[in-house]
């Protein structure tokens, strides 16, 4: 049985991140690891990358290198090709120059974002057009290519370990093609210290941390679909998703009033703006049950609709 008017606060919480209130003592009570250091340098190809608080420190960080003046545009790419973009990313943008959805004689930068963990397909071809590229990977630390370079197509590569670990604060800015980057970490001690262990422990857990988000995901899609929704992309062997990401296929009528009714049930969620889908947590600290409340969540709307 799940509550459904509960008092307000008494509200569960469900974040896209897997990040709960648990984790706090959690992390405080981690030894001091530095496993994710070695870990990182591997994954890079011992390419040069520092710790930032965030992946939005990463991306201004990354485009200060450029000298862009405020005429020049950078050309967001994505991959679904929606014109969805998170105001991280743009908000970003904008205190250097302008920014574009499509390719132009003005642009000086192409920022291709990897969305929801899924790679964007068009990278050689991108390539080709010899413009510097940065790489949003912030929903992409476990996914790859067919190509097994994701992240290393780039001049830089941006970062943020939150979206794949149960931890507050980080993101990573990493360097390729010997551009520069800041000679320390853009961070204090005390809140290097806390990266380091806080996913120094899980990135030892990896295969049980990515099983437990597989298991999560085909369940999830097999209660949704159930309902009619699908997955909104072909999630394959190398595709680790940062969220449940859906095709409405016009079964919910007003995907604005479901994001109103799965906020006030304590779930983070978004429209897809510009298709008709929506998406909502999936992540290795998400049980069944958990699962069970936002798929609960969403028949209760569907029989008051």
């Amino acid at each position: 049985m799940f509550i459904v008017n509960p008092d307000p606060y008494l509200l569960p919480t469900f974040r896209i991140s897997p990040f709960a209130t648990s984790f706090l003592s959690e992390n405080e009570n981690l030894p001091i690891d530095h496993f994710a250091d070695s870990y990182l340098d591997n994954k890079f190809d011992n390419k040069p990358w520092v710790y930032t608080i965030s992946g939005r420190q990463a991306i201004v960080q990354a485009l200060q290198n450029y000298n862009l003046a405020p005429t020049d545009v950078v050309t967001i790419l994505t991959t679904s090709g929606n014109k969805y973009i998170s105001s991280c990313v743009t908000n970003s943008i904008e205190k250097f120059c302008k920014w574009n959805r499509e390719i132009s004689a003005d642009t000086k930068i192409i920022f291709i974002n990897h969305e929801f963990g899924y790679p964007f397909q068009q990278m050689e071809e991108v390539l080709a057009l010899n413009i510097p590229i940065i790489e949003d990977c912030c929903t992409t630390f476990f996914s790859q290519d067919e190509n097994n370079k994701l992240g290393k197509y780039g001049d830089y590569t941006i970062y943020s370990l939150p979206k794949f670990f149960p931890i507050q604060v980080g993101g990573i800015l990493v360097a390729n093609n010997n551009k520069p980057l800041p000679s320390t970490d853009l961070i204090n001690d005390e809140e290097k210290q806390y990266i380091q262990k806080v996913i120094s422990f899980h990135l030892q857990q990896e295969k049980k941390l990515l099983a437990k988000r597989n298991d999560n995901f085909k369940y999830a899609i097999n209660k949704f679909s159930s309902l009619g929704f699908t997955p909104r992309f072909e999630t394959k062997a190398t595709t680790v998703p940062s969220v449940l990401l859906l095709n409405n296929n016009a079964i919910v009528k007003d995907l604005n009033a479901l994001k109103i009714h799965f906020n006030k049930y304590g779930i983070q969620n978004s429209v897809f703006y510009g298709e008709d889908a929506f998406f909502i947590p999936n992540h290795q600290s998400l049980s069944y049950a958990n699962i069970d409340y936002l798929f609960n969540c969403l028949v209760q709307f569907l029989k008051n609709q």
